[in-house]
């Protein structure tokens, strides 16, 4: 994988280097999306996909990047160690130069919600991006955790790129005996068993899955095209209904309008401790 400075009204562009040009570049964007079993997946028309996007994005939302070409020389993006982590510190190596065009977010003018069984998100108006995440999981190691949190590149970068996605082993085991994640293992994911975590190393954070489900529903989100400024509040929520919840914004123009700003808010604290 190889990230290239992009013009200004580039947006995030995938370029799969291994297929024929003319088919071969996806924009980020939530209608792109094809899939999102286990991870969030997007394609053209010319069938060309790229799946795993979720970490990649959400370090490139995370640090406030607009532009940007993603090239690739395969059909997933490198898991690396199951967070943002790798990436924002790559970016962040490389650095990132203010271009000379107004910045775009979107703005939420009324409350959107969806829902699916037990798990809902909603946003809401507000003067910044905020993401406040409920999870529930029958297990010790995991149970019931509540975060919300102002995103801003520094918060970002020091306490949400390091949380690593998780699973339960019996989910990893039946994956492999499907032909799945065969390059899954305790490098790149915090893996669960009964209510134990197998990682010798132990946890990041004493709440490392939702802070890793909130660092999935920014990358979910940046899919948006631009900024977003609202609240957003998941309960038990994926990436189906992440991108579901942006479907539903856009579905009707009442829910949203695109301003320019000069700055996006610069959150700098925990709205919500750990439960």
């Amino acid at each position: 994988m190889i990230l290239h400075p992009a013009p200004t009204g580039h947006g995030v562009v995938f370029r799969r280097t291994d297929l024929e040009d003319g088919g071969n570049e996806i924009p980020a964007r939530y209608d792109a999306v094809a899939n999102t079993t286990l991870c969030s997946t997007i394609a053209n028309d010319a069938g060309a996909s790229v799946a795993t996007i979720e970490h990649l994005m959400s370090a490139i939302a995370g640090l406030g990047v607009d532009n940007l070409l993603v090239e690739l020389d395969g059909p997933e993006v490198p898991v690396m160690d199951g967070s943002a982590e790798p990436f924002a510190f790559l970016l962040e190596c490389a650095g990132v130069v203010e271009q000379d065009a107004a910045r775009k977010a979107i703005r939420i003018l009324r409350d959107v919600t969806v829902s699916n069984g037990g798990s809902a998100v909603t946003i809401s108006p507000a003067d910044e991006f905020i993401v406040e995440m409920v999870i529930d999981f029958n297990s010790a190691a995991i149970g019931r955790q509540n975060l919300a949190v102002q995103v801003s590149p520094e918060l970002f970068r020091s306490d949400i790129a390091k949380a690593r996605t998780f699973g339960f082993l019996h989910e990893v085991e039946a994956m492999r005996k499907a032909g799945l994640g065969r390059g899954g293992s305790l490098e790149n994911a915090v893996v669960i068993d009964g209510d134990r975590v197998m990682n010798d190393e132990g946890l990041r954070y004493t709440d490392e899955f939702v802070r890793h489900k909130i660092l999935d529903c920014i990358g979910d989100l940046a899919l948006a095209g631009y900024p977003i400024l609202g609240h957003v509040v998941a309960e038990k929520a994926g990436h189906a209904l992440n991108n579901k919840l942006l479907h539903a914004v856009f579905a009707d123009p009442a829910n949203w309008e695109i301003i320019d700003v000069d700055t996006l808010p610069v959150g700098n604290a925990f709205l919500t401790a750990a439960e």
